[in-house]
């Protein structure tokens, strides 16, 4: 259990959850545990992730902001109050993930005092991360934003120019039982303003009834929402076991060449699959699969379309997503951020429409009924009585 000393600094006592990655981090994750990561430039979606876990406490043994690009994670958690704290890079080797995972440990004088399992005692000084650091390296990060720019369109046109044979091609044949063809399709990933967004499409998701896919960790998005995906799309790395047994159609993204990190576990679950080797991201191939099956529409939610969105996923280029975007056209609807578009607003004028609206069919009533006449009468008679 954690436990707090020491009153005006920060001091905190809990076991280590640690992952190399993120997103699986959170799975495990709970308020009272440490969080520890190595995440460089850590984003927003990760930021959200951590806080939805109610963590006080995080370690990274990488900077939160390297100043390559304005990276939103640290400063989300800070204004939420959570503690950040840096490891040295001196301090960082090889293993130390494995052996801090669930070890118990305090946070105190920007000290990591750690008993390993052991028998061995830490003592690894931390570098308290404060708003004041990060808003400097956000300034000499947005300095230098087109430098940056610079490096990702060049390497876009590079990747673009030696990729496009490859969506040329058509997809490997799939036979999937879900229909899509003259259909609507939502691609649900993960990404920013997701929640929002498909919450802002709830009245056109029930309307349509559209093939809903998730890609990776969008079918947990999607269920989170209320609804079952048809369709689930990706390498199986940040999706849950829960989504992956919902019953939903599964389709395993390989490499191009086959390799699919992804099947041993789906072997596990002893879930049946599709295997689909594809160049560019799971959600290019989503979107690729939903128009070769003659999708009548798509609509795409959380997906990455700009450069921070990609130097946030560590790739420093579009390429695929350049290609697979114009391959698709005027078919594809990209509602990332409809949610800032319109919000409905309730008025007084409309609450009055809407009582007014509700008291029309009383008043004819009353006055067409000769017995609800009589008995607002005799109700009109009492409460004068009553009154005066």
């Amino acid at each position: 259990m954690a436990s707090r000393k020491k009153i005006g600094a920060f001091t905190y006592t809990a076991k280590i959850m640690a992952d190399r990655k993120t997103k699986q981090l959170c799975n495990r994750l709970r308020s009272h545990h440490i969080a520890l990561i190595d995440h460089a430039d850590v984003d927003e979606i990760a930021a959200c992730a951590l806080l939805d876990t109610g963590v006080r406490a995080v370690v990274n043994l990488s900077p939160y902001m390297t100043g390559q690009y304005p990276a939103e994670g640290a400063r989300r958690l800070l204004d939420e109050g959570v503690h950040l704290f840096e490891l040295a890079a001196d301090l960082v080797e090889s293993g130390l993930i494995d052996r801090l995972d669930g070890v118990f440990a305090t946070i105190e004088d920007n000290q990591l005092k750690v008993c390993t399992a052991e028998g061995e005692r830490l003592v690894m000084p931390l570098l308290a991360v404060t708003k004041e650091k990060i808003e400097a390296k956000w300034r000499d990060a947005t300095d230098s934003l087109d430098v940056t720019l610079s490096r990702f369109i060049d390497n876009t046109l590079s990747y673009a120019g030696m990729e496009k044979d490859l969506f040329l091609k058509p997809l490997c044949p799939l036979a999937l039982k879900t229909r899509i063809d003259d259909r609507h399709v939502v691609v649900v990933v993960r990404g920013k303003h997701y929640r929002e967004d498909l919450q802002t499409l709830h009245a056109y998701i029930r309307e349509y009834r559209p093939v809903l896919i998730g890609v990776d960790g969008g079918a947990d998005a999607l269920m989170q929402a209320g609804y079952l995906p048809d369709l689930i799309v990706g390498d199986m790395d940040s999706v849950s076991d829960k989504a992956l047994m919902s019953g939903a159609e599964i389709v395993l993204h390989a490499f191009s060449d086959g390799r699919a990190p992804g099947r041993s576990r789906l072997d596990r679950l002893g879930l049946p699959y599709h295997l689909l080797p594809a160049p560019g991201t799971s959600e290019d191939v989503a979107m690729l699969l939903a128009f070769e099956k003659r999708a009548q529409l798509i609509v795409t939610i959380g997906t990455h379309t700009t450069m921070i969105d990609f130097l946030e996923k560590g790739r420093k280029g579009m390429a695929s997503t350049l290609l697979v975007r114009t391959k698709i056209g005027t078919k594809l609807i990209d509602a990332k951020g409809v949610n800032q578009l319109y919000q409905p607003r309730w008025s007084w004028k409309l609450w009055g429409w809407c009582l007014a609206a509700m008291l029309m069919p009383i008043a004819a009533a009353l006055v067409i009924n000769p017995v609800a006449r009589h008995a607002a009468q005799m109700l009109w008679r009492e409460w004068r009585i009553w009154a005066f």
